[in-house]
């Protein structure tokens, strides 16, 4: 930094060399200085406009006005307000500290904007893991839905695994509870049935998934759990899917006098959703299809037919033939990277 004297020292050897008769660019040169920095210094203006240079604004406020901000945001009457009802509130009594911007800009600075009182800060939730299925019984769904009885207030429980793969449904009971019992009885059955040694599963955060005696179960029949954000539903979307298929049925009752009426229509459907429904996220086969590999020999089928249909009139093909696409891979809570990659 240049100090006031040697600025002045500069600039009379400048002036006493010019009076020899040299070029001021000249002497400028030798001093490793502008001729625009020369007529600055002499005119008097130097105030210093280097890019990142302090400079002094008018406007700015001073320490003790932005200490002021601080101290009234911070105070335990207004630590829990925003800026605009502190501002507002401090109108009130007649005091005026700056604008909600202004408040909120010292505040940024500050790094207080988004807390500033005791009480026990928010966490955040974080997206649950990705879990990738290129076949079945490697990645499973459940979750619990109520079934409406002849008595306002009871309710029978659903319990119910689906294949994310396949969008079987592997595993399921009706309980007149819901708590972690019936959960684990449950799973040790299916796992049981189809002789499985591993397997992920994705639930919700009720406490029938997450109790500590469940998950030494799942852990003990080899099932990695992973569990819902609160209150996000498309987390669990397969079984959400499954539920409001199930609901929406024109059969489904008003109401089920009793479990075993409600065990023998869950029963009924489930045999038509496993075995003929044509389910539209797995190219319009059945569950049982997809689960078995069935659906590979089915759809190449309905392809071929296409393609003789496409080879003997081919005029009446707007352009080249669309496949039906046997999907291969299913994604549950994909994460923020594949997202970017399918957008792109």
């Amino acid at each position: 930094m240049i100090t006031q004297e040697e600025r002045q020292n500069a600039i009379c050897l400048i002036e006493e060399a010019k009076k020899e008769g040299a070029r001021i660019s000249k002497a400028c040169e030798c001093l490793e200085i502008s001729v625009r920095t020369f007529k600055r210094w002499k005119s008097g203006d130097l105030i210093d406009q280097r890019k990142g240079a302090e400079k002094s604004i008018p406007k700015k406020l001073t320490q003790e006005e932005r200490q002021a901000i601080i101290d009234a945001c911070c105070s335990r009457e207004y630590q829990d307000l925003t800026p605009y009802e502190i501002q507002v509130i401090l109108l009130d009594v007649k005091i005026y500290l700056g604008s909600v911007s202004t408040f909120y800009r010292v505040l940024r600075s500050e790094n207080m904007v988004h807390f500033r009182g005791n009480t026990r800060k928010g966490t955040k939730k974080h997206r649950p893991p990705e879990r990738v299925s290129t076949g079945p019984n490697q990645v499973w769904a459940w979750d619990i839905t109520y079934l409406k009885t002849s008595v306002a207030g009871i309710y029978f429980y659903l319990y119910t695994i689906i294949d994310v793969w396949s969008r079987k449904i592997v595993g399921w009971s009706i309980e007149d509870s819901e708590n972690y019992e019936h959960s684990e009885r449950l799973f040790k059955r299916v796992m049981k049935s189809y002789g499985l040694k591993k397997v992920f599963l994705h639930s919700d955060n009720g406490n029938p998934m997450k109790s500590g005696t469940m998950l030494m179960t799942l852990y003990k029949l080899g099932i990695i759990p992973s569990f819902s954000r609160p209150r996000v539903s498309n987390d669990n979307a397969y079984i959400e899917s499954f539920f409001k298929t199930l609901k929406y049925m024109k059969s489904y009752p008003n109401f089920f006098a009793t479990i075993d009426d409600a065990k023998y229509w869950v029963a009924d459907f489930l045999d038509w959703y496993n075995e003929r429904h044509l389910h539209s996220a797995i190219a319009f086969v059945t569950p049982n299809q997809k689960h078995s590999g069935e659906a590979d020999v089915i759809i190449a089928a309905r392809n071929e037919v296409k393609r003789k249909a496409f080879d003997a009139k081919r005029i009446r093909w707007s352009s080249k033939m669309a496949e039906i696409v046997n999907p291969q891979v299913v994604i549950l809570n994909p994460s923020l990277e594949t997202l970017e990659l399918d957008a792109s």
